[in-house]
């Protein structure tokens, strides 16, 4: 068993990559087989996902199921260590509660696109190879793997949203699904180049001819240092993130994206950036952290507040859910902030617990848009009585999102509130005033779209199917479970903490 350990976390990255080979060499007019080929390279990357959480040690903590293999060594006049580039794993209290987000959303996402009938096979291995590099930046500990595979994360949503997206038309101005593509693009390669750029001087100021994050983490970096190039890594993380002023390809890009990518986008690839910004800003950077954090959360508030009132402001249930997204991800960048353990663990269960909900919301407004062919909630009336399973669980996700006690939503930000009050208790008074809002909007979208009188024209509609419910169903039983039964989840993520203020203890 210690040898499958020791392995498991490249049998988890190789899974898709080998899945997406498998499919090359299904014809594609094969439509049902490549529908079951992906489910089956999903499957077991999801229960590989609850296996690695699941015998994690939160005590002591620490990475675990470590391995590496010596890539491409970097001659030069460095004093010691293990020198060059190195493709090495491992998991620790943080990444272990991402990665099983990532083999939920995979799965589910797979089940949810056995509708695709168009290129299915070009979609899946797109798909394939977008949640390869997830899995890849969630358990790398070397920086140049873990920039790689976060590229790898990003650069096929170009042509997922590109080629099987969709385009909105509203009154005052249309979306097509190319300007969000491109849209999405340029940001999120913009906010690569910041993060490329300090990765080299971070290299480079390091002097020890490495790219271990471990390695990294303990070298010594000047005071100047560090407050210059740690916001260029909040920004560059943030980005992907979704932090103000910067967030507005993130809207667009879930409206324009397929329903799964949109799970995914929201689901998961939000996350890197918070993910990025912890892992190499904060443990490779504390001084500058430390010396940035106010501003932060300045920016994570205004994300909560802005965020809300937009989805306020919406029609269309994709955009929505999106602008909540932004919000959402703003208790997430306060948490982090905070630097207090309350706040940081509540921060990351937050990433957990808003990337199971968000799904949760993609995925039942994808079997809305495809029953009806419109996702306006000002023609969407009254829902329930036709499909009576697909508004439960929206209910569901909309309680969640609103915090209602017993669903995940409530726990992780309630952690970060007891964090933001015993260090900025005029912001947390703030995000709970967005909390307020985000109610307001999601009890008002749930009274009109599912319990409104019907309307004639969606009385033929047809409620989700078996395998659309069977998906939606497992994020269900997630946001139930983090809320009901959160400590298993709270050990593991506190263990990661702790060893990440510890740093900051160290300044």
């Amino acid at each position: 068993m210690e040898t499958f350990d020791s392995y498991v976390l490249f049998i988890l990255i190789g899974l898709p990559m080998v899945g997406a080979l498998a499919l090359m060499a299904i014809p594609g007019y094969q439509e049902r087989a490549i529908r079951w080929t992906a489910s089956a390279f999903a499957l077991p990357s999801m229960l590989l996902s609850f296996y690695i959480f699941a015998v994690y040690y939160f005590n002591p903590g620490g990475m675990q199921f470590t391995r590496s293999w010596n890539w491409l060594p970097i001659p030069g006049p460095w004093s010691s260590g293990d020198l060059g580039i190195s493709l090495s794993v491992g998991v620790d209290g943080i990444g272990a509660p991402m990665v099983l987000l990532t083999g939920i959303v995979m799965f589910t996402g797979v089940m949810i696109s056995w509708t695709i009938t168009r290129w299915n096979k070009d979609f899946f291995i797109l798909y394939f190879l977008l949640l390869t590099g997830v899995f890849g930046v969630f358990v790398s500990t070397d920086l140049f793997f873990f920039f790689f595979f976060y590229e790898l994360s990003v650069l096929p949503m170009y042509l997922l949203i590109g080629v099987w997206g969709s385009s909105s038309k509203f009154p005052t101005f249309s979306r097509t699904k190319e300007y969000s593509a491109m849209k999405l693009m340029l940001y999120l390669v913009a906010g690569s180049v910041l993060v490329w750029i300090s990765m080299i001087a971070i290299f480079v100021e390091a002097g020890l001819g490495t790219f271990d994050m471990q390695s990294l983490s303990e070298a010594t970096y000047s005071p100047t240092f560090q407050k210059v190039f740690f916001p260029l890594l909040a920004v560059g993380f943030g980005i992907l993130a979704g932090l103000w002023p910067f967030h507005t390809w993130s809207p667009d890009g879930h409206v324009a994206a397929p329903t799964s990518v949109s799970m995914v986008h929201a689901g998961v690839l939000m996350k890197l950036g918070a993910f990025g910004i912890i892992k190499v800003g904060m443990m490779i950077l504390p001084e500058g952290a430390q010396f940035w954090m106010p501003v932060l959360v300045g920016l994570g508030t205004v994300n909560v507040i802005y965020g809300a009132i937009s989805a306020m402001g919406q029609s269309d249930l994709k955009y929505v859910i999106g602008y909540s997204s932004v919000s959402h991800m703003g208790y997430v960048i306060m948490g982090i902030a905070t630097l207090h353990p309350l706040g940081v663990t509540g921060a990351v269960l937050q990433m957990f617990s808003h990337g199971i909900m968000t799904a949760l919301f993609f995925a039942v407004v994808g079997v809305v848009y495809d029953r009806t062919h419109t996702r306006d909630s000002l023609v969407l009336e009254g829902l329930a009585k036709r499909m009576g399973v697909t508004a439960a669980f929206f209910v569901v996700a909309g309680l969640a999102s609103l915090g209602l006690p017993g669903l995940s939503g409530f726990v992780a930000e309630l952690l970060v509130f007891l964090g933001l009050f015993q260090t900025y208790p005029v912001l947390g008074v703030l995000g709970i005033i967005g909390a307020a809002i985000t109610a307001v909007y999601i009890l008002r979208l749930l009274a009109k779209v599912f319990f409104g009188p019907l309307d004639e024209r969606w009385k033929d509609q047809t409620d989700a199917t078996p395998v659309e419910s069977f998906s939606t169903a497992i994020l269900v039983g997630f946001v139930f479970l983090v809320g009901l039964f959160p400590f298993p989840f709270i050990r593991v993520i506190n263990s990661g903490v702790t060893e990440l203020l510890s740093r900051f203890e160290a300044t």
